[in-house]
């Protein structure tokens, strides 16, 4: 009977591991850029865990957002509101995040604007990428309505860059960026430019797991991930993301951006 029972839970074992589990990951570039930013980590994820996972990459943010709403994804990389919108359509649940950072949205004037404070923008003019853009966008309108009372004209440019430039060129009064992007940019541009706000901060983009997924298979991946972050040999796997520290991730540091009333900023696709 002992060995009928141990004979039955391999077998469990062996057929949680043969199935192969989708993996979707938010399109912040083109596929082939992101297949060879991911495809290596997760390679290595298989072949420490012997769980087969499929590296899935759509042409656009819409899409994304509509594959996990669907609950599409098995496992997914996503924004922290994405999470959120995630978690209530579907019930994933945060497993990884980067320990290193946190993303937080800054807003620059034209350094000889003579601006030094988020009141004296009342009514202004200010540009943004997109309205969903996390750090730059729905984090930096919210605390502005809400925070600090303004109401403004949002300008969507597309690109963070066009931001930085329209403000430069004096085409807007502000703009709204994320610091990583700022540093992107020439010198002689950040030069003409000054942060006069920066958002409340947010842990980064989580790895998630759907709930149909065994909580066996979800630790595996995270056990997994953690391990390569702590090993010298892999650690550049980890780099292209980037998460510099992988990190358990919890819903609870997330589900704060509901509270900061970003449902209010967020449009639907």
């Amino acid at each position: 009977m002992k060995f009928v029972v141990t004979l039955l839970c391999l077998l469990h074992c062996s057929c949680l591991f043969a199935k192969e589990y989708t993996f979707g990951v938010v399109p912040q570039y083109e596929s082939q850029k992101l297949n060879a930013i991911w495809q290596p980590l997760l390679e290595q994820v298989s072949k420490q865990t012997g769980i087969k996972i499929r590296l899935v990459t759509v042409e656009s943010i819409p899409v994304f957002e509509q594959a996990f709403a669907n609950g599409e994804y098995d496992f997914a990389y996503m924004n922290p509101w994405h999470s959120v919108i995630a978690f209530e359509k579907q019930g994933y649940l945060p497993l990884i995040k980067d320990a290193s950072r946190k993303l937080q949205g800054v807003l620059v004037v034209n350094e000889n604007s003579g601006i030094d404070n988020v009141n004296e923008l009342e009514g202004a003019e200010i540009a943004f990428p997109a309205p969903n853009a996390l750090g730059a966008s729905l984090l930096m309108r919210a605390d502005l309505a809400l925070l600090y009372g303004l109401k403004i004209k949002p300008v969507y440019v597309q690109t963070h860059s066009s931001v930085y430039l329209n403000v430069a060129l004096n085409s807007t009064k502000a703009g709204g960026g994320v610091l990583g992007t700022l540093k992107q940019q020439s010198k002689s541009l950040q030069s003409k430019l000054k942060i006069i706000y920066k958002t409340r901060e947010i842990s980064r983009h989580p790895i998630v797991g759907h709930p149909r997924v065994k909580e066996q298979v979800q630790l595996k991946v995270q056990q997994a991930i953690l391990q390569i972050g702590k090993n010298p040999s892999y650690k550049h796997l980890l780099e292209g993301i980037p998460i510099n520290i992988p990190e358990a991730a919890t819903l609870a540091e997330y589900q704060q951006l509901s509270r900061w009333g970003l449902r209010e900023f967020y449009v639907e696709n």
